[in-house]
């Protein structure tokens, strides 16, 4: 969930900051596509502020038998382009049981007009191995100390997208929302926690079906700067909400929509493509639960 750190950069210091944008579209940008028998979804995502697109971003990846792996990239459009030409791309590998997902491991590579930056993480039992950041942030030294117990017990922001549900649980309603998502980006360490707020139906090119709308809060743990007002806000940002669409084969769900305040307006992130496959259209109307009046 690594966009509620991410957004903060937009109104952070310097280059550091600006360079986490892309960790937003991970959000976006799921998708899982094509082998026989798998787990599937194709999506593409637009992604606007104030109503005015500033960006796009796609996905490929894969949920199988007990192995996923998800491999995402963005860019700016348009007007946002000329202002920070930004890019990335993001891949994360691991198991999926029954206790939820267990990466081993996680890459990013994010440009601006500033500088590059990469992220390489490997992770064993929910726990950090080994990271590899370059460069190191320019303020690091200003930042909260991230610990040793930090790095455990966490995932990384791409694995975080795919959200177990347990099997007695329907994948539309409470159980799909509520929860608290610990996270590791390879500098910051944060909690991401969702709360349910509703269902509804809905349809895009490629699905058409139930969705869970959850709201969504930030909260820092390490890795960030103590004065940072763009961290302040984010934390204090109570105007983010997530729709989850659920993936009845691995017993999970994914993000189809977001939409958060910034300090410069509304942030969204909308389907324009959002393919299932496997079957999963109609095992998704199996998972619903009995429509509720909220449904539209």
């Amino acid at each position: 969930m690594a966009f509620l750190s991410s957004v903060k950069g937009g109104a952070g210091r310097g280059r550091a900051e600006a360079l986490a944008f892309p960790g937003l579209v991970a959000l976006a940008a799921l998708a899982v596509a094509t082998p026989c028998g798998a787990e599937t979804l194709k999506a593409n995502f637009a992604l606007s502020l104030l109503g005015l697109s500033i960006g796009h971003a796609s996905a490929n990846g894969v949920i199988e038998g007990r192995s996923y792996r998800i491999d995402i990239s963005m860019r700016t459009t348009g007007l946002a382009s000329l202002v920070n030409d930004t890019r990335g791309a993001a891949t994360a590998s691991g198991a999926l049981s029954s206790e939820g997902l267990a990466p081993t491991s996680y890459a990013n590579t994010t440009s601006n007009t500033y500088e590059t930056r990469t992220v390489r993480m490997s992770l064993a039992g929910n726990s950090v191995r080994a990271v590899h950041v370059d460069p190191t942030p320019w303020d690091l030294p200003v930042r909260i100390p991230v610990t040793e117990s930090n790095k455990s017990h966490i995932t990384d922001p791409v694995s975080a997208l795919i959200m177990s549900v347990p099997a007695s649980e329907p994948l539309v309603g409470p159980s799909a929302c509520n929860r608290t998502i610990p996270v590791f980006d390879g500098v910051t360490r944060f909690d991401v926690t969702l709360s349910f707020v509703e269902m509804r139906n809905v349809e895009t090119q490629g699905y058409s079906g139930p969705v869970s709308v959850c709201a969504a809060r930030y909260r820092p743990i390490a890795g960030h700067r103590p004065d940072s007002a763009s961290t302040r806000f984010m934390a204090e940002n109570s105007d983010i909400t997530v729709w989850l669409a659920p993936l009845p084969t691995a017993h999970a769900v994914v993000p189809y929509r977001m939409a958060l305040r910034t300090n410069v307006g509304m942030l969204t992130v909308e389907p324009a493509e959002f393919h299932l496959g496997g079957g999963r259209r109609q095992a998704a109307e199996r998972a619903a639960p009995e429509r509720s009046t909220a449904e539209q």
